[in-house]
């Protein structure tokens, strides 16, 4: 039997703590069906807080523990919750947790975070030169906190020396899934798999990132040259244009876009028209030859290929899974 911890805390969410347990109730349920041996579950779940009182999680849902953190014994994983923005963690609080999970580390336990969860974990320095995952909505701001993380956010789940992380929101399914088929088996894992409607080739976080062209700086020549290129995207041009527009050599114009953005150029553009792209086969009936032609292409094996570099999916691919609209139009 495998005893999974659970770390609840103030404002943490309350579907990566009863989601979780949930889960597991269901490997359990078909374990004994499997099994039909009288024996012991599965899984053992315990709720843990800082101090052993219940927290008040999104919501206004309480979650009581069963003890203190200090007071947990052998377990085999400790999973921390999410949260919402702000992460605010230099509070005496989650000062004193990062420590307590610091010591369970270092004594040999598997940590793992769910969603946002990661960031917690990276403010304990565990991470520091590690890989890691976290919500690709909070990927810019947790790069600025910390930057000795090797962030992979296109990765669902991470794993390294006993830490890991997962993507957003329900990619803790596939945490769970893992551990069903690591403790139990791979055919219990793939009935879980079912039974939870958890799509079992969900391996990365790419097709569902809505990419933020970033322009929380403050070099306002980089910004306007930003503005002209989402305004001129479908045009064929070279990238000395664009820094002619703003009266800045090619040179430093290039180096002073990727300071400020955190991508080249040409890689920004990219991005722009991926996007544009990814937003007209979600919502239009257009052809992916005309929606290559709309956002500024003229090779079609050419769009093709990058689409799939940032999106891990093909065009049509792409469409199939998210033109729920035009689903339902046709229904």
């Amino acid at each position: 039997m495998a005893t999974i911890t659970l770390l609840a805390e103030e404002n943490c969410l309350a579907s990566s703590i009863v989601g979780l347990m949930d889960a597991f109730s269901v490997a359990n349920l078909w374990w004994f069906f499997m099994k039909n041996d009288g024996g012991p579950p599965l899984f053992q779940t315990e709720i843990v807080t800082m101090d052993g009182l219940p927290v008040t999680a999104q919501g206004g849902i309480v979650l009581k523990p069963v003890k203190a953190m200090q007071a947990v014994g052998a377990t085999d994983m400790i999973l921390l919750p999410s949260f919402l923005p702000p992460f605010d963690l230099k509070t005496p609080r989650f000062q004193a947790i990062c420590e307590w999970i610091r010591q369970q580390h270092g004594s040999g336990k598997n940590i793992a975070s769910t969603c946002a969860g990661t960031f917690l974990l990276a403010e304990t320095g565990l991470l520091d030169h590690r890989i890691a995952t976290t919500n690709w909505q909070f990927a810019g701001i947790f790069k600025q906190l910390y930057p000795k993380v090797n962030l992979q956010i296109d990765q669902i789940l991470t794993e390294c020396d006993g830490l890991y992380c997962t993507g957003a929101a329900t990619a803790f399914m596939n945490l769970c899934l893992h551990l069903i088929e690591k403790h139990g088996s791979t055919d219990l894992a793939s009935r879980c798999a079912k039974s939870l409607l958890v799509d079992t080739d969900r391996q990365s976080q790419a097709p569902y990132i809505i990419y933020d062209f970033w322009k929380n700086h403050s070099d306002q020549q980089i910004l306007k040259a930003q503005q002209w290129m989402e305004e001129k995207y479908t045009d064929d041009f070279p990238m000395d244009q664009v820094a002619a527009s703003i009266g800045m050599s090619p040179r430093h114009f290039k180096r002073r876009f990727k300071t400020a953005t955190g991508e080249t150029p040409i890689a920004y553009l990219q991005r722009l028209r991926i996007e544009n792209a990814k937003r007209l086969l979600e919502r239009t009936r257009e052809t992916v030859n005309e929606i290559t032609w709309k956002v500024g292409y003229e090779d079609i094996n050419s769009f093709r290929r990058l689409f799939i570099k940032h999106t891990g999916m093909s065009p049509k691919d792409y469409r199939s899974k998210f033109s729920l609209g035009l689903k339902q139009k046709r229904a």
